[in-house]
């Protein structure tokens, strides 16, 4: 898999990406991969990764994939179940798998793991809007 053009375009103007240090890997329209090595202060007061950076890594997973097509599409639903803690210099890392789809919507899985460790898992619905 490499990366589509539509994923490099979104990327190249995604601006939390540049500020979190997400680094896209791969992007097709069947999935992604995204990476983020974890800075201090991505930390909650517990010592470990704050939830929201890695529902924010899951969700960019998903968006670049749903985005490697002709149409944009935004999320419009999505839960996540945390399994275990990640800290500060882990690399977590954002497997996007697209699980069904239909010509505007489409149902994504997304494995987010540090250290071959499950971190969380990731479901998300989208929506294409153009």
């Amino acid at each position: 898999m490499g990366i589509s053009e539509e994923a490099a375009a979104l990327y190249a103007n995604d601006p939390s990406a540049v500020t979190y240090g997400i680094e896209l890997v791969a992007a097709d329209t069947d999935g992604a991969h995204v990476k983020m090595v974890i800075q201090p202060g991505m930390c909650n007061g517990l010592g470990i990764v704050h939830g929201g950076m890695v529902f924010l890594l899951a969700d960019s997973a998903m968006a670049f994939a749903s985005n490697s097509g002709p149409s944009a599409a935004v999320a419009t639903s999505a839960e996540i179940d945390w399994l275990a803690p990640a800290r500060a210099g882990q690399t977590l890392v954002a497997t996007a798998t697209r699980r069904w789809g239909s010509k505007r919507s489409g149902l994504w899985d997304i494995t987010v793991t540090a250290d071959d460790t499950t971190i969380a898992l990731f479901r998300g619905r989208t929506r294409s809007v153009g």
